[in-house]
């Protein structure tokens, strides 16, 4: 390749290291599902639980403190009676929506139907209700 054609080596290089440092946390398995999850509005532990079928509740738990720990997620906690946990997206996680979309129209187009209709969808948001948590 060269300079003329399609820009020097150099830029390629960075926006591979880019790209691989967006996969890296959003191509573990649940991550975007479960961010995909919360672009349906905030969630506590047992709905994301649902919403992302296998994962064990602690894969859950470590995914999601990671997701908080790269600014993504955020984790309310109510005191309560009872205790409750909420998580949201935060305006980080909420600017990979169209992204997330665009990923989802092109799985569609070239990779078919999903097997199961059960995926969360990022284009109707849902109320959660509190009494299910």
């Amino acid at each position: 390749m060269t300079k003329g054609q399609h820009g020097d080596a150099g830029q390629c290089a960075r926006a591979g290291g880019t790209v691989e440092g967006v996969f890296a946390l959003l191509g573990k398995r649940w991550n975007g599902v479960i961010l995909a999850s919360l672009m349906n509005g905030p969630g506590r532990f047992a709905e994301l639980g649902r919403a992302v079928s296998g994962i064990s509740e602690r894969m859950l738990s470590d995914r999601l403190a990671e997701l908080g720990d790269a600014g993504l997620v955020s984790r309310e906690v109510d005191s309560g009676p009872p205790l409750r946990v909420t998580y949201r997206l935060t305006p980080a996680g909420e600017a990979l929506r169209p992204a997330l979309e665009e990923l989802g129209n092109w799985a569609e187009q070239f990779l078919g139907a999903p097997e199961h209709g059960d995926c969360p969808s990022m284009q109707q948001p849902k109320v959660a209700n509190p009494r299910n948590a």
